[in-house]
């Protein structure tokens, strides 16, 4: 609990002790010779007490123009309660109106700590090291891309970068919500907001702090609670009709009847009808107080932000968190997001070399490019590579290489660059992308370079199924053999090969159609060409960790550690938050609904009254709080 918390429980505990005696004696079930002055004087002292900073507000509220709010309901309930001599009544409302304020108060509290723990990443230093090689303590600001940090044990890392020198584990639990501390070494990515918990780090930086992990995050969590869902527009204008209603209802409550009795049958007896009709009216106001619906409805919401966000969900808003809950159909990227997008080498064929020295010939000839596939090469051939070997490279677009290794022409491509220069190549019935090889005009064989699949995608596949979603649909650029094999090991509905970015955007909408009643689509992509799909969909998602910045960007959600599986984990949390959204409405208004008949008729007295507001806003707040609870969905 913070501070204002316990002076809250103090007041509540104190005007408790005061209050308990004092209602005994009052309703002579402690028999005790007061005069009625004294208990009056006696019960404002605990009313007081626990209720002095509702009475401020309300009169704060009635100066400012703003008069209907749940303050003034309260203010003028107990009030007149305790003008009609029910003072027990008058300062157990307040006193456990209080209750409730204490119980919503911890709520959002515990919420707020959850995403505040993301707040923690802030770094609040970097260590730069300097030309000299002293290190000096600096805002991380003030660092450049390019800049040598030094990370020590129990350091936040301050920036994102590339490992130089040093090995440790990286606690990145605040980012991905994985507890499993990440073993990481020299030329390994490092994020910002890590912190590193054995080994010193000398890390190069490749971004400003502004542009870094740590900050994005950041800048999504505190914009998240200003997108308001539609629950909690319509809440915020149903409160702010409903009460002023309420209130000359009330009023019409308190006059009319006495008004008409005293038309009907004269004015014997008149002020007990008086009392009673006002009671009546205090009655209804305390029962009709909003605050269950009102309180409970956006802590849900900030309760499902804060829960989500503890998995490594990032969820940019409630809007988005109750648009996910309607996701029946979800199309994907492939590569970097149901495949890991490391291309790797796994197979030679019809090579008369031994598969080390066609290898040796694929990566000399490749060792000018930057290309994934180029990279895959170098890295299966494992060994330094001399440039010196290489001369007259010639990039052939759409084809490949023809280059002179060690005096010898190596052509090394697909079929149409065997084809060009007349080499008799040998197609390949395994799935990947084939690189044919021909060395001085004769075939030499040909490579196969593969993807892998990420280690949860089938699991992710069968987890939406079970989440209700009817539709898994792979949009991807790759080729139709490589699509059918990736969508049959991984459980896809559907799939769409051969694309062009814009053809991706023309597959959404397409599967937009196919959308009925409040059904939403959602997109899940990681590359820069996704973000014109990402900004489509009803629902963008984003592979946060290693996506693109404009795919972040577009992107309604965030998923932090690359992870396929957390996609379900997200529909399943916002599903669970707007069930208890549903959940406390239908309650609340139920229970008002029937006390209000009840208070109207003068059956519900100033106690129902009590349980109607205040009990039904601790239930609903307690309810509310299960949206924290998601670590098992």
């Amino acid at each position: 609990m913070n501070k204002k918390q316990k002076n809250l429980l103090l007041r509540i505990i104190i005007a408790a002790v005061f209050f308990v005696p004092l209602y005994l004696i009052s309703e002579d079930i402690v028999h005790v010779e007061v005069p009625q002055w004294a208990i009056l004087i006696l019960f404002l002292i605990p009313y007081l007490l626990v209720g002095y900073d509702i009475l401020r507000k309300a009169f704060l509220g009635i100066k400012n123009g703003q008069v209907f709010d749940e303050n003034f309901l309260m203010t003028v309930a107990t009030v007149g309660a305790i003008v009609l001599g029910e003072y027990g009544e008058g300062v157990a409302v307040m006193l456990l109106y209080q209750v409730g304020e204490l119980f919503q108060s911890y709520a959002v509290g515990k919420s707020r700590r959850n995403i505040s723990e993301l707040m923690d990443i802030r770094p609040d230093y970097a260590n730069l090291e300097l030309e000299d090689g002293t290190v000096e303590q600096v805002d991380p600001d003030e660092v450049e891309i390019g800049s040598v940090i030094v990370v020590k044990p129990g350091e936040k890392v301050p920036l994102d970068g590339v490992i130089l020198e040093g090995n440790s584990a990286l606690n990145t639990s605040a980012l991905t919500g994985e507890s499993k501390p990440r073993e990481v070494g020299p030329d390994e990515d490092v994020l910002s907001g890590s912190i590193n918990m054995s080994g010193v780090l000398r890390i190069r930086t490749t971004t400003e702090f502004d542009e870094s992990t740590a900050a994005k995050i950041l800048d999504l969590v505190e914009n998240a609670a200003s997108r308001k869902s539609k629950s909690e527009n319509f809440i915020s204008k149903f409160a702010k009709y409903y009460t002023p209603i309420v209130c000359y209802c009330a009023l019409a409550l308190a006059i009319l009847p006495p008004v008409f009795i005293m038309l009907t049958k004269g004015t014997a007896g008149i002020g007990a009808v008086w009392g009673e009709w006002i009671l009546r009216a205090c009655t209804l106001l305390v029962i009709s107080c909003p605050c269950a619906v009102v309180i409970s409805i956006p802590l849900s919401f900030f309760a499902g932000l804060g829960g989500a966000s503890n998995q490594g969900v990032l969820v940019k808003g409630s809007n988005y968190l109750e648009t996910l809950s309607e996701v029946k159909i979800v199309a994907f990227d492939k590569t970097g997001t149901i495949t890991k997008g490391n291309f790797a080498v796994t197979a030679v064929h019809h090579s008369p070399l031994d598969d080390a020295a066609l290898l040796e010939y694929a990566a000399l000839a490749e060792c000018h490019s930057s290309h994934p596939i180029s990279h895959s090469l170098k890295e299966a051939y494992g060994k330094h590579i001399d440039p010196n070997r290489v001369t007259d490279v010639q990039e052939i677009s759409g084809h490949g290489i023809i280059a002179k290794v060690d005096g010898k022409e190596v052509a090394i491509g697909n079929e149409k660059l065997m084809a060009k220069i007349g080499a008799q190549w040998h197609p390949c019935h395994h799935v990947g992308t084939i690189i044919h090889v021909a060395l001085d005009g004769a075939y030499c064989g040909h490579i196969v370079i593969s993807d892998e699949l990420k280690e949860h995608s089938k699991e992710a596949m069968a987890e939406l199924k079970r989440a209700g979603v009817r539709k898994t649909v792979m949009l991807t650029g790759d080729a139709k053999s490589v699509a059918e094999k990736v969508a049959a090991e991984v459980g896809l509905t559907d799939y769409r090969a051969e694309l062009l970015p814009a053809d991706k955007v023309s597959c959404v909408e397409a599967l937009l159609k196919e959308c009925t009643g409040n059904d939403r689509l959602a997109f899940v992509g990681d590359g820069i060409n996704d973000a014109p799909v990402l900004s489509r969909a009803d629902i963008g998602i984003a592979m946060g960790a290693l996506g693109s910045d404009a795919a972040i960007e577009a992107a309604d959600v965030v998923l932090m550690d690359d992870d396929p599986l957390k996609i379900s984990k997200a529909i399943k949390i916002s599903r669970k938050c707007l069930g208890i959204v549903k959940q406390n409405i239908a309650f609340a208004l139920a229970v008002k609904l029937v006390c209000l008949v009840l208070a109207a008729f003068g059956i519900a007295n100033m106690w129902i009254a009590i349980i109607a507001d205040v009990g039904v806003m601790i239930l609903a707040v307690l309810n509310a709080i299960r949206c924290l609870f998601v670590k098992k969905l």
